[in-house]
């Protein structure tokens, strides 16, 4: 079932449910941020917090939420998707743990599904999302992020994760934040492709834990190629350890690497194997977008970096075309005789040399 994540991921107006401190950071948060849509506070207590009055209950408020924080224990969070979902709100993140992660919790996911019924809801077990396009952050904690008018999606199965990514200081504008926590209803990929209908998001990089539904990932790679948009992934489960660990975290399979590698290489989704290259990785493709080939070249001021630059490269589908005539010509009338030009496949030195870090960067068809 496809549904619509557009309320959700862009909401204008947002329902805050609960009473503890968390909730009271996702006011803070939003507060901070500018939203200047609606925010309704509910918890039973009424009265008032930060000089804004509190709803008994969610037929109290004015009209249906376009997206609601649920930070209530996970028994109650199913009582209160439901009657979300039965007021026809956008969407609800659903903070609370305790479902399939658990070895009690299977019965619990279960009615959790039934209650949310066609309303998108993301968890259960994960933090929210943070949209810096628009201010409207479905978060707890603390972050990193700051406005902006475009940028990358990240999409993490770790919160932690998530708040790590944030706290970069790489100059690569986010423009969305999103954890997907046991993905109960909403996949990942969903999530993903809900994205790709903002025209603002220009990459999207992904933290994976387990695949789930392969179609839904090949829909997924097939739309952002229609829409120039890029994905680059970061794919957990090499070691024994890491796929074992998967599953107590969010309920995922890892499954092997093998596959998995092989998946992501079919469907044009480039991989990376730390959190540095990730970011690094975005950057460039917010900038450039999707490399057209992979010719590149590189500027080094010294011929023995420029051979360690090159070799950088050697494993990669990177390749370094030898200078032109007319690159020749005009470089050599900008340096004169004093410097040497070799027109190599690797590397021109003293001035240019060729390099690229083992980023494996998707191609534009």
């Amino acid at each position: 079932m496809s549904r619509d994540l557009s309320r959700l991921l862009r909401p204008s107006s947002v329902a805050i449910i609960g009473g503890g401190a968390w909730c009271k950071s996702v006011l803070d948060q939003l507060t901070k941020a500018a939203f200047d849509g609606e925010i309704w506070l509910v918890h039973p207590k009424g009265g008032q917090i930060d000089g804004r009055a509190v709803f008994p209950n969610l037929a109290a408020l004015p009209s249906a939420p376009d997206a609601a924080f649920i930070g209530i224990n996970r028994d109650a969070t199913i009582q209160i998707v439901a009657d979300l979902s039965t007021m026809n709100a956008g969407g609800a993140v659903c903070f609370a743990s305790g479902f399939a992660e658990v070895s009690d919790g299977g019965d619990r996911n279960a009615a959790l599904l039934t209650a949310a019924g066609n309303m998108p809801i993301l968890g259960p077990n994960c933090y929210g999302m943070i949209n810096n396009l628009d201010g409207a952050l479905l978060w707890p904690d603390q972050h990193g992020c700051v406005p902006v008018d475009s940028g990358v999606a990240i999409l993490t199965q770790s919160s932690n994760i998530a708040i790590n990514l944030t706290m970069q200081s790489r100059a690569l504008p986010i423009s969305y934040v999103v954890t997907c926590g046991n993905q109960a209803q909403t996949t990942q990929a969903d999530i993903a492709l809900g994205l790709l209908d903002d025209p603002r998001v220009t990459a999207i990089g992904l933290h994976i834990e387990g695949f789930g539904n392969l179609a839904k990932w090949q829909n997924l790679a097939r739309v952002a190629r229609a829409k120039n948009i890029p994905l680059v992934a970061i794919k957990v489960g090499r070691s024994v350890q890491a796929q074992a660990a998967t599953i107590s975290h969010t309920a995922s399979l890892a499954g092997g690497d093998t596959g998995a590698a092989a998946f992501l290489e079919r469907l044009g989704i480039a991989r990376v194997d730390d959190l540095p290259t990730f970011l690094e990785t975005l950057k460039i493709l917010h900038v450039t977008g999707p490399l057209p080939n992979g010719n590149i070249a590189t500027i080094s001021c010294s011929g023995g970096e420029a051979s360690l630059a090159a070799d950088l490269s050697h494993a990669t589908q990177l390749s370094f075309p030898p200078l032109n005539q007319t690159q020749h010509n005009a470089l050599f009338a900008a340096l004169g005789s004093a410097w040497s030009l070799w027109p190599i496949r690797s590397t021109i030195t003293p001035i240019f040399g060729a390099t690229q870090r083992r980023w494996p960067l998707p191609f534009a068809p």
